[in-house]
């Protein structure tokens, strides 16, 4: 039953992260481009819009929803019902925000999900939270996905085409959300055997707080500079791709036992990168660049 519930809250933090993430691309266009060298300056810009404020708020519900879904159930199991939110994404463009959404995305969108839920359901059964990990394997990962994330970030400065932009941020930011994922994964089982006081000692609490305030800059200025659908989408599915990956990785997920298996996921990798190579920029409707 636990199990169940954790997968109960991840399809909840799906819907809600979404709409989280429509309402700060209304209000981050509303307002002046973030700026990495004046961090304050435009961190109150953004909280001045009363649509990216609301978004902050919102995505705070996902993020305890999220939390409180890796606290009962497998980091891995949790990451594919979050996936199926991809698909979400366009039906919620498309009906609540007023976005036109072409067949093309539609179609990148499902090969996203299709790709996100194929990686996960392949993975063989499993029981318990998952939450014990070594330290070892928690910083080598961490790191990996802090240089990855890093590079995404630098993309735009270092001559990325300027129509990539928002999507390199966003995926830049998905990948320190995953950072940030795997740091209060491991809080949770920490937490489990040690106490609650035991978390305000970790430095994974400080991993977790760091990656979530890079991953706030880049996803609100990878909304500024791409365009809604595409960033969010690709931003949820980096998200995705390092959570599953951590859950292996870091925390014992188990992987596929046959050869069937293995090749189910190879393919769910290659349906993701086509999904990413079939997300072009969606008509942006009249109203959306509404004032705050």
């Amino acid at each position: 039953m636990t199990l169940e519930i954790g997968i109960l809250l991840a399809l909840a933090c799906a819907f809600v992260a979404n709409l989280g993430f429509f309402y700060k691309y209304r209000g981050a266009n509303a307002v002046q481009k973030v700026a990495v060298s004046h961090p304050l300056r435009s961190a109150r810009a953004l909280f001045s819009s009363r649509w990216f404020a609301l978004g902050m708020l919102v995505a705070a519900v996902s993020w305890a929803l999220h939390v409180a879904a890796l606290a009962l159930a497998p980091m891995s199991v949790v990451q594919v019902a979050l996936a199926g939110g991809v698909v979400l994404i366009a039906v919620m463009a498309d009906r609540m925000f007023g976005f036109r959404v072409g067949p093309r995305q539609w179609l990148g969108l499902c090969l996203m999900a299709a790709g996100l839920v194929t990686l996960g359901v392949t993975l063989p059964t499993m029981h318990g939270a998952h939450s014990h990990f070594s330290d070892a394997a928690m910083i080598s990962f961490e790191a990996g996905l802090f240089g990855i994330g890093g590079l995404l970030i630098m993309g735009p400065r270092m001559g990325g085409p300027a129509e990539h932009h928002g999507m390199m941020l966003g995926a830049a930011a998905g990948v320190l959300f995953g950072v940030s994922d795997s740091a209060i994964k491991a809080l949770t089982g920490i937490i489990g055997a040690h106490g609650p006081l035991a978390v305000l000692l970790s430095p994974w609490l400080a991993v977790a707080v760091l990656a979530s305030i890079l991953a706030f800059y880049a996803s609100a200025r990878g909304l500024q500079d791409g365009d809604a659908v595409p960033v969010i989408a690709v931003t949820g599915t980096a998200a995705n791709i390092a959570g599953i990956a951590g859950g292996i990785l870091v925390f014992g997920d188990p992987l596929p036992g046959s050869a069937v298996g293995i090749v189910l996921q190879s393919l769910a990798f290659v349906l993701v990168l086509v999904a990413a190579a079939l997300m072009p920029a969606p008509v942006r409707s009249a109203g959306l660049r509404a004032t705050a």
